[in-house]
């Protein structure tokens, strides 16, 4: 089963040149890793609007697994799940649930991460941290779910 993946990036600093983002190079190559096939190059968007523009395209291009890294803190500039929150048909908890359980115990800050996962048409949408470390976890969390969550929502049996 080839499953095409997309990687957007939220970050205002890093959409205005201000530095160069590393999360979602690390979120690409781990998805290559567990098997997808990734669009290049990574999105890098402000938070907010341009992330719900950005994911909206994903839906529209029928990408299975868009992951979001940046805008899921308690700053006032986070705005990546409200982006995504709009799109969704439906959320998936525990994915979310299990990524900041996965960091908590190492990074207590985890705990801060307001990221969703869940499914807009035929695509799943997870936020990340905008993180490397935020990037590993939520990596190491997906790893064993992807194949048969992408597959549950093409229709497969269980």
């Amino acid at each position: 089963m080839t499953i095409r993946a997309r990687v957007i990036v939220a970050s205002n600093r890093a959409a205005a040149g201000v530095y160069a983002d590393t999360s979602g190079p690390r979120l690409a190559a781990g998805l290559r890793e567990l098997g997808c096939q990734v669009d290049e190059p990574v999105v890098v968007v402000p938070d907010g609007d341009p992330v719900a523009e950005a994911l909206r395209a994903a839906v529209a291009d029928r990408v299975d697994v868009v992951l979001t890294s940046g805008g899921t803190g308690v700053t006032p500039t986070d705005r990546t799940p409200e982006a995504t929150r709009g799109l969704l048909d439906f959320e998936i908890p525990g994915i979310a649930e299990a990524i900041r359980a996965h960091s908590r115990d190492r990074v207590p800050a985890a705990a801060l991460s307001r990221g969703l996962a869940g499914v807009a048409g035929q695509t799943l949408i997870v936020n990340l941290p905008g993180s490397t470390g935020g990037a590993k976890d939520g990596l190491a969390v997906l790893g064993p779910l992807l194949a048969h969550t992408v597959d549950q929502i093409r229709g497969g049996d269980h």
